[in-house]
């Protein structure tokens, strides 16, 4: 697969595609164009994550920092287990193409 196959630019949506998968580690791909996560939500994952940012750009909040974390293309972030966190935003004006690569996931 090429990584920019399909990559629409249709506003409030989310695709995730899973690259490779294999003994406690995937690697998905993920298109945002104008996401965010959902007003009072949080991730609180059961394994660490890395992610990177390949084109576009995202907002994160992690933990109880208030201060808005701005990812942008070339940029990634380390994600342990367990910490709460929300995406606040995603480029509205071109899709934001994550890598993330999922560590120890046990549920598939």
């Amino acid at each position: 697969m090429n990584l920019y196959q399909s990559v629409g630019t249709e506003s409030d949506s989310e695709q995730f595609d899973t690259l490779f998968s294999s003994d406690g580690v995937s690697i998905e791909r993920i298109v945002s164009a104008g996401k965010a996560t959902p007003e009072g939500e949080w991730y609180d994952q059961n394994w660490d994550e890395w992610v990177v940012i390949i084109s576009g750009s995202a907002g994160l909040l992690l933990g109880t920092d208030p201060v808005v974390k701005v990812l942008n293309k070339g940029d990634s972030l380390f994600l342990p287990a367990h910490l709460k966190h929300r995406v606040e935003w995603t480029s509205a004006d071109q899709p934001t193409l994550w890598l993330a690569v999922h560590l120890n996931r046990k549920d598939g």
